[in-house]
């Protein structure tokens, strides 16, 4: 581990006080991704797309079922996926069929249902593990392939960083610097949780700058407290059933290869930061069944597909506390914040300039991860097909930023730079002479990228 303090596999033995900061940190984490999911989505609708209580409710139940799914043993957090972004937009352009006259309200669940379709997909890749075995699969999946996507989905989550700290490089900074003083030179619970220090103290700083008059790069106010003003106390989440045509399902559906990949590679990076074998136990089936399920009910009910979040990833990194409750309780807290619509306003007022802050170190801290298991597994660069692997796994998962588009059946289908790259990626490592790689052969190796067979007698 990079922290120079033991991990924590038990947060109880912090006491119920600091497990539930801890809980809230990770919420702080993933927050300010989930809720822009509906944002974006929103604007590509006309303000008649996704509700930002609903997404927060299924990201709670989503990460609650997942965690049910892989026997309460792995701890990752669902929130909103971006992949799907632009199949939101494509089904929100539909004008032929029975899309035409649709307003952008009538429109949204007929997207929420070509999503349904696109997590029951899941299940097909999930029955194949089962039925085949992790062992033959992760063949195609050696340490090369892996490493080199991790360090893909890190770097691509990067221009998103750097995008949201230009808005106030001031408060950004603030943020950056709080996570790191913490994290190296701060004592007991202070050094467990530098993300939810950086966060407060950040917004403390931007409450005052506020207050003096201060503005953001482009003139616009630090904080903007008019949503919070025109929220209620309390309140349902508008939720709304899902709507089924195969042109939108058409759109959406196709996404799943993109979606599965990557769960894939999160999956492995979770493995990796905490040195547990979760692709083998719960089973990679548990936990594509868990997010593909978790996927399906959030549309069934008007909410926008779950994915892994590589956000708590880098938290769990770097607060050196693997336990899966603190995640249950954040998205506990995330559940309760749906019913309460003001807090959820109160809680998006946090500028973007501290969310691109913290983003610098958990972005940062996935592709860390990724260079990290290249490198204890000892991948043998010398050898030109492990190189050609890499090199174009990186160049397919930073190059293609805007995706590949193509047509199915006169509909238009993208799959995501990071989608491209593990097919790519599979695909060489499948076609290409050379592949010595036998899952559970060498455990040494394997527990170091989080897929072994003993993940117990990993060396401290």
């Amino acid at each position: 581990m990079s922290n120079n303090f033991e991990t924590i596999r038990d947060a109880r033995s912090l006491g119920v006080p600091k497990m539930l900061l801890l809980g809230l940190q990770h919420m702080f984490a993933m927050f300010g991704a989930t809720i822009l999911v509906p944002i974006l989505v929103n604007s590509y609708f006309n303000g008649e797309g996704l509700s930002i209580q609903v997404t927060l409710f299924f990201a709670g139940i989503g990460t609650l079922f997942f965690h049910v799914c892989s026997k309460l043993k792995v701890p990752a957090f669902l929130g909103s996926s971006f992949a799907f972004l632009g199949g939101f937009a494509t089904v929100a352009n539909l004008d032929s069929g029975i899309f035409a006259g649709m307003t952008y309200g009538e429109k949204l669940p007929y997207a929420c249902g070509g999503i349904v379709v696109a997590g029951l997909l899941y299940l097909i890749l999930a029955l194949v593990i089962k039925f085949v075995g992790v062992k033959k699969v992760m063949r195609f999946l050696p340490p090369v392939v892996t490493g080199s996507i991790i360090i893909c989905i890190g770097l691509s989550l990067a221009p998103s960083a750097v995008n949201n700290a230009s808005s106030n490089w001031f408060l950004a900074l603030i943020a950056l610097a709080v996570i790191v003083i913490f994290n190296i030179w701060g004592k007991g619970m202070w050094k467990i949780i530098p993300i939810l220090l950086g966060v407060v103290i950040s917004y403390i700083a931007a409450l005052v700058m506020n207050a003096l008059g201060f503005t953001n790069a482009d003139g616009s106010a630090i904080l903007d407290f008019s949503g919070v003003a025109s929220s209620s106390l309390v309140g349902l989440p508008p939720f709304l059933i899902c709507k089924f045509d195969v042109t939108a399902i058409l759109v959406m559906a196709p996404i799943a290869l993109a979606t599965m990949m990557e769960h894939i590679g999160d999956i492995s990076a979770i493995s990796a930061t905490v040195g547990e074998n979760y692709l083998e136990d719960p089973g990679l089936h548990r936990t594509l069944i868990g997010d593909g399920l978790a996927t399906s009910l959030s549309a069934l009910f008007g909410g926008p597909a779950n994915t892994t979040y590589g956000e708590n990833t880098g938290v769990l990194e770097l607060s050196g506390v693997h336990d899966p409750k603190v995640i249950r309780l954040a998205a506990l807290y995330a559940i309760i914040l749906s019913f309460i619509p003001k807090m959820s306003a109160i809680i998006g007022s946090l500028p973007s300039a501290i969310i691109g802050g913290v983003s610098f170190i958990l972005y940062g801290m996935i592709s860390a991860i990724g260079v990290r298991n290249i490198v204890e597994n000892k991948v043998d660069f010398t050898k030109s097909r492990n190189l050609i692997i890499a090199a174009v796994i990186l160049v397919c998962g930073l190059g293609f930023s805007g995706g590949l588009t193509f047509t199915v059946g006169g509909t238009s289908i993208t799959l995501t730079s990071l989608a491209i790259a593990a097919l790519v990626g599979i695909l060489l490592n499948a076609i290409l002479p050379g592949n010595d790689y036998t899952f559970g052969e060498n455990p040494s190796g394997d527990i170091n990228r989080g897929v072994s067979f003993n993940p117990q007698k990993k060396n401290k």
